[in-house]
């Protein structure tokens, strides 16, 4: 089950995992003793400018100097050094460029002679600032880093590995909007981040990459709490299109239920499928449960109205509602479905589709919450579902849980969905 998205993030844990050790590599390489230990040696070397001389070192120079005297592991060296960027001047006028000299009248009738500012040198000598206090940033940080033994990932390295993730979630039927989410928090974990050089290397990876992943599912639903202290009987209508194991679902629901000690009474409010109603029979006799029906054609609603009027008079803790599958395009009933949910105010409408119907799946999730505004999905025939995308994605998309996973055609094939559990399957 969902073994092309398990093996997806077992390649890139293995590939992260890559660049965290080469970073704490190149600390550990960094803190060995160096032959040259006289800081204040460092201090007096002039930094290198693109000319040879003295002045304001390139970015590439700036790499060089710092490799240069990483290797000092007393922490006078990178005071000395600190103190050697910060005296470099920010960068000198050509004779062109001196401001002149003007002189004018004061208020007292006295000379008074200023500079006049000359546009272009002032904004040249403001970008040199601007580039002076980055670069010291850029390298204060870094030297701090290393003598704290952290390890702080370059965004840039991780760009080419998450970019080709990123397009096998998306052959793993995870949505867009939901690859990108994960794709960015992996990202946020990982260089937002400090972790000790000492840390275990897998452990950083798993962590970042459980993180990502939990944060795009909604907060966790207790059903049998919900029932348990809600007022009875409990009303959930289950909803989605025709052939994607709903009626089952509700026989499963059923058998999850009665094992846990509710009374269950089932509505068969699909009254216009040839044979809803006789399957919907079947279940409940062997499940020894009853069944309220109308004729082929009735108004839907009508019969979850006498369903919940039964449990009401028969003191049954659950009405559990099977509606006419539907294709979320056709309008008219999804105006029907709206009816149903308008008259008979469930306290749950729950959204059953299936795992390998893929991105099919989360559209027609996206519709049906739009329409009648969905609680909660199950998702069938994960059994079967090699990618296993649907579910993340369904969850992100409508933001609301899923309650159960459909494993088989047995009642007890019926899997209490926990996100932080998924997840912990898809990357150990």
């Amino acid at each position: 089950m969902f073994e092309r998205l398990k093996k997806n993030l077992s390649n890139l844990k293995e590939k992260l995992k890559g660049i965290v050790s080469e970073k704490r590599e190149e600390i550990t390489e960094a803190q060995e003793p160096s032959e040259v230990t006289d800081a204040e040696t460092y201090a007096a070397e002039p930094l290198r400018t693109e000319e040879g001389g003295a002045g304001t070192a390139t970015a590439a120079e700036e790499e060089v100097v710092v490799e240069e005297h990483i290797g000092a592991p007393e922490k006078e060296a990178v005071e000395a050094i600190e103190r050697r960027v910060s005296a470099v001047p920010s960068g000198s006028a050509t004779e062109s460029e001196v401001t002149p000299e003007v002189t004018h009248t004061g208020p007292a009738g006295e000379a008074v002679t200023e500079r006049a500012e000359i546009p272009h040198v002032v904004e040249r000598e403001e970008k040199e600032k601007k580039r002076e206090e980055k670069r010291e940033r850029k390298i204060g940080a870094r030297l701090r880093a290393i003598f704290r033994r952290e390890i702080v990932l370059d965004e840039r390295k991780l760009d080419s590995i998450l970019e080709e993730f990123e397009e096998e979630l998306l052959g793993s039927d995870v949505a867009l909007p939901v690859a990108e989410k994960i794709i960015s928090n992996v990202r946020q974990n990982l260089t937002g981040r400090k972790h000790g050089a000492n840390e275990d290397v897998s452990a950083i990876v798993s962590n970042a990459l459980k993180d990502a992943l939990l944060s795009v599912f909604p907060d966790g639903f207790d059903i049998v709490y919900f029932i348990r202290t809600h007022e009875k009987p409990v009303k959930i209508v289950f909803v989605g299109v025709n052939g994607t194991g709903k009626t089952t679902t509700i026989a499963k629901f059923a058998h999850f239920l009665m094992e846990r000690g509710f009374s269950v009474v089932l509505a068969s409010a699909d009254t216009y499928r040839t044979g809803a109603v006789e399957q919907l029979e079947k279940h409940a006799a062997a499940l020894g449960v009853r069944v309220i029906k109308h004729k082929y054609g009735a108004d839907p609603a009508a019969v979850v109205y006498d369903a919940i009027k039964y449990a009401e008079a028969h003191k049954k803790d659950v009405v559990l509602a099977d509606t006419a599958g539907r294709m979320h395009t056709n309008v008219n009933l999804m105006e029907q479905l709206r009816k149903i949910c308008r008259v008979t105010k469930p306290d749950l409408v729950i959204f059953v589709d299936e795992a390998i119907a893929g991105n099919d799946a989360v559209e027609r999730a996206r519709r049906f919450n739009e329409y009648v505004g969905i609680d909660a999905s199950v998702l069938t025939k994960t059994d079967m579902d090699v990618k296993g995308g649907a579910a993340i994605s369904i969850a992100y998309i409508t933001s609301k849980p899923v309650l159960f996973l459909g494993t088989g055609q047995k009642y007890d094939d019926l899997m209490p969905f926990n996100p932080e559990e998924f997840v912990n399957n898809l990357i150990r």
